[in-house]
């Protein structure tokens, strides 16, 4: 699966904890980021880790073309509800690229569990559709 990372400034360390954790998982997957989170992650993990602009410079908008373009299967975009960004309208674009490819996604560490959980079992096809018994 091709796996897209990012994190705004207050939760990368949360997505560096969570990329250490999963290490083994994520490991087995096609990742990208935005610059920081992904120099961030892959230093930490040692992960290969396809990096793009900082999100702020257009980093989140590269990963919404993949999205838009098919070419992303997951995403896991630890956001901060308490801080307004200024790029926040990009940030839901982004999100309703997710609703209308079927893409699962994460805003938050509980929700990363369960996609990555549900990723290790195989309860996620190749394409992100959800398979409900979990086979293939």
């Amino acid at each position: 699966m091709n796996i897209a990372l990012i994190a705004h400034d207050s939760k990368k360390e949360l997505m560096v904890q969570f990329c250490i954790a999963y290490c083994g998982i994520l490991s087995r997957h096609n990742l990208c980021a935005t610059g920081t989170t992904g120099k961030l992650v892959a230093e930490a993990t040692g992960l290969d880790i396809i990096r793009y602009m900082s999100g702020s410079q257009g980093g989140a908008q590269q990963i919404a073309s993949r999205i838009s373009c098919n070419e992303i299967d997951l995403l896991l975009f630890f956001r901060d509800p308490m801080n307004v960004k200024p790029h926040e309208p990009n940030d839901y674009d982004m999100l309703r690229l997710c609703d209308m490819r079927n893409i699962p996604f994460a805003t938050n560490i509980a929700t990363a569990e369960v996609l990555i959980h549900g990723l290790d079992r195989g309860d996620l096809d190749w394409r992100g559709i959800v398979n409900p018994g979990g086979s293939r």
